[in-house]
């Protein structure tokens, strides 16, 4: 009974989150978190399930892994498990132990159910149910024999020798938590079911081994993140001049109207309405060219990416980007009533990923 509790605590501690909020929008990295590839160690403890006192079987056990996360969702494993193992004998006159090694070697599937949740698609954490398949050698199982010879009776009739093998299947669950960009710590727990008489004993039915680990793994094979730049259009009247440098013709030249325009995209750090120091030069410009075109009016749209956060607060991203933008230029002595304010929150993108969608885009045209 002590030992199905402590167990029962290991399962629980697994369905406790972190205490970590997910961001709203991603972090600006310059690597893309997926693919990449992983190599982990753990360690813990294990206990193969049978009819002796379960607290006395419990040994130490420890695991080496080799992985890639493919998605944000699904990844898959080589996850190589092993120790030395203990089964008991509980006879009227005396209680028996004996230990024998094995080693698990299995290919895991993992799938990570927060992966699944758009507003999380960027939170450190993780929680991945396993499903594996693998091979269990087991060996040095001379203590079982020793305890026949002991009593003089073949009491442990189902006692191997030599080296076993069996399959391995396998059911988990790993909460796993992202500290930095290459390291994670995990805590996991897996029932692995193996061929009958593992323990030396037959239940006409496969053991079932129950392994509980804490661990760390190394995250590693990013791909760098490479940004579209917005294509400059040209205006108009560039347009139409290059026109009539290129085009030679007796027939009169209809030219329209001028209309002269600047844009200057104006972006932001992660979560941050406040302008960066390094943008103001690009409002300074916003200034300056309205000063020498007192008829032109200006509008400033907030944007948000919508790969990461929630809608409503992105919104709020979105409005009080350009809010702060439009404040900027009217400090710089613009009337207010030659700014308008527009935000799309993050219904549009208007570079197509998410670190160049944090922008608010300032258009001023003199018609």
């Amino acid at each position: 009974m002590k030992t199905k509790k402590i167990f029962a605590m290991l399962f629980m501690a697994l369905c406790v989150p972190f205490t970590a909020s997910a961001q709203t929008e991603d972090d600006g990295l310059d690597y893309k978190p997926y693919p990449h590839m992983f190599v982990g160690l753990q360690g813990g403890m294990q206990t193969t399930l049978t009819n002796y006192s379960q607290s006395d079987l419990i040994t130490g056990t420890a695991s080496a892994s080799f992985g890639a996360m493919f998605t944000r969702a699904l990844g898959a494993r080589l996850h190589v498990n092993g120790a030395w193992n203990k089964g008991g004998l509980s006879l009227p006159e005396r209680d028996f132990r004996y230990d024998y090694n094995y080693i698990t070697t299995d290919i895991d599937l993992m799938v990570n159910v927060l992966g699944f949740i758009p507003s999380l698609k960027y939170s450190p954490l993780s929680v991945f149910a396993i499903a594996g398949i693998g091979l269990n050698t087991a060996w040095n199982n001379d203590d079982a024999s020793d305890i026949n010879n002991f009593l003089g009776v073949n009491v442990l009739t189902d006692a191997w020798k030599g080296t076993k093998f069996s399959h391995n299947l396998r059911v988990g669950l790993m909460v796993d938590y992202k500290i930095s960009k290459h390291w994670s710590i995990n805590i996991e727990a897996d029932a692995n079911s193996l061929s009958d008489r593992f323990n030396s004993k037959r239940s006409d039915c496969d053991d079932w081994q129950i392994t509980a680990q804490v661990g760390f793994a190394y995250r590693f094979g990013y791909k760098k993140r490479t940004y579209t730049e917005p294509v400059v259009v040209a205006s108009v009247e560039e347009f139409q001049e290059d026109r009539e440098a290129d085009v030679v013709t007796d027939a009169p030249v209809v030219v329209p109207k001028k209309q002269e325009q600047i844009q200057k995209d104006i972006f932001f750090k992660i979560a941050t309405t406040e302008v960066e120091a390094g943008e103001r030069g690009k409002i300074n410009d916003i200034i300056a060219w309205m000063k020498s075109h007192p008829t032109a009016t200006a509008v400033v749209t907030g944007h948000a990416d919508a790969g990461t956060g929630k809608t409503d607060k992105n919104a709020e991203y979105a409005r009080g980007r350009a809010e702060n933008v439009a404040k900027a230029i009217i400090d710089g002595g613009i009337d207010a009533s030659r700014i308008t304010v527009d935000s799309k929150g993050d219904t549009v993108m208007p570079y197509g990923d998410n670190e160049r969608s944090r922008v608010a885009i300032v258009v001023a045209e003199e018609k």
